[in-house]
């Protein structure tokens, strides 16, 4: 028989964090295979338009590439509110982008949106359900 060694509950967060940061990369990285898009980074005419715009997505990306190790550093209850908190954000935004992409050369995002939402939502339910410290008598 394989052991099968429990996994502390941190470890389980930092590591959807990493798998969830490795989708949103990969959907970038995929979307620039698509018509034109190469073209609208060159001439700029794209949704990242301008340096708020760009600022503002570096920092909501930022948060899971920042979760992996906070998952793994922080005290348990901080730990758990961030990881419900930004667990329910990412689910929602995701979940927002599956729906609303209808274009045929976006099924890859639209995949990869609803894959991330599961991950994010494991990420809440493992948070919600962090483990009780137990106190021996």
């Amino acid at each position: 028989m394989l052991e099968n060694p429990k996994v502390n509950i941190k470890v389980k967060l930092a590591t959807l964090w990493v798998s969830v940061t490795l989708c949103y990369l990969y959907g970038d990285y995929f979307e620039l295979y698509t018509p034109e898009k190469v073209n609208s980074l060159i001439s700029g005419e794209n949704i990242m338009d301008n340096p708020i715009k760009l600022l503002v997505a570096s920092i909501i990306l930022s948060i899971s590439s920042v979760m992996v190790a906070l998952s793994v550093f922080l005290k348990s209850k901080i730990n758990r509110i961030l990881n419900i908190l930004f667990g329910i954000l990412f689910t929602i935004m995701m979940v927002f982008i599956g729906i609303s992409t209808t274009n045929e050369w976006y099924t890859f995002y639209v995949y990869l949106a609803f894959l991330e939402s599961i991950i994010t939502a494991f990420i809440v339910y493992y948070a919600w359900k962090w483990p009780k410290e137990e106190i021996s008598v």
